[in-house]
């Protein structure tokens, strides 16, 4: 990890960027997980000795990139878990498509159950057994060429929740094979990017917003160009 992927730190939040195909907590691949460069960082920024500690607040997707928010504190980790669980955090979303939706915007309602052992979730249209309601806003922000790049503002926080919401609505993501569509992206990884994350900070009680610009990927660029 490098300066540069700091959004924003203070002594109760660390604010990364974080880049598609890293992970945010270690699995069995043994690769290093985002988590621990964070505390690398910190340890090495501040000449801590022993131990640091990074508490993960919330996750991304191993090929999604975009902001996440990591706490620096006991305190702030708890503060910032009761957040995300009474969905007190505002969490906006780019992705891309290569089809239409069927309107500009809207909202999709869902009911998803999760597979553990594929690491794949399931999208229902009305309520069933080991289900839960998932819940997402859209709009189509811009189209170039045959693409069309939606943002995208989820309600709740489920398991793969945009990727099988808008796949199950005929927009899979683009390079998102697990979810329909056809071919990959070089790197394996897919167009859906957390552009914003919003929420009042745990300690100093104001509210913040932090942005993370595109990634520098081909994929992306007709997008960054453009906006």
């Amino acid at each position: 990890m490098i300066e540069t992927d700091v959004l924003y730190e203070d002594n109760h939040l660390l604010v990364l960027n974080k880049a598609a195909g890293q992970l945010v907590q270690g699995d069995k691949t043994g690769d290093e997980p985002l988590v621990e460069s964070g505390k690398a960082y910190l340890k090495h920024k501040y000449q801590k000795p022993g131990a640091v500690f990074l508490g993960v607040v919330h996750r991304l997707d191993r090929p999604v990139s975009g902001v996440i928010v990591f706490a620096r504190t006991s305190k702030a980790l708890s503060r910032m878990n009761k957040l995300f669980q009474s969905r007190d955090v505002e969490k906006t979303y780019w992705a891309v498509t290569d089809r239409p939706p069927p309107q500009p915007e809207g909202t999709l309602v869902n009911w998803l159950r999760k597979d553990e052992k594929r690491n794949i979730t399931q999208a229902y249209l009305q309520d069933k057994h080991d289900t839960k309601k998932a819940e997402l806003t859209y709009r189509v922000l811009k189209k170039e060429g045959r693409q069309y790049l939606l943002e995208v503002k989820p309600l709740t926080g489920r398991s793969h929740q945009i990727r099988v919401q808008l796949a199950t609505m005929g927009c899979p993501i683009v390079g998102d094979l697990k979810y329909g569509y056809g071919h990959p992206h070089s790197d394996q990884n897919i167009s859906l990017h957390a552009r914003r994350l919003s929420f009042v900070h745990p300690v100093r009680r104001e509210p913040v917003t932090f942005l993370s610009p595109l990634p520098d990927k081909p994929y992306w660029l007709d997008f960054a160009n453009s906006l």
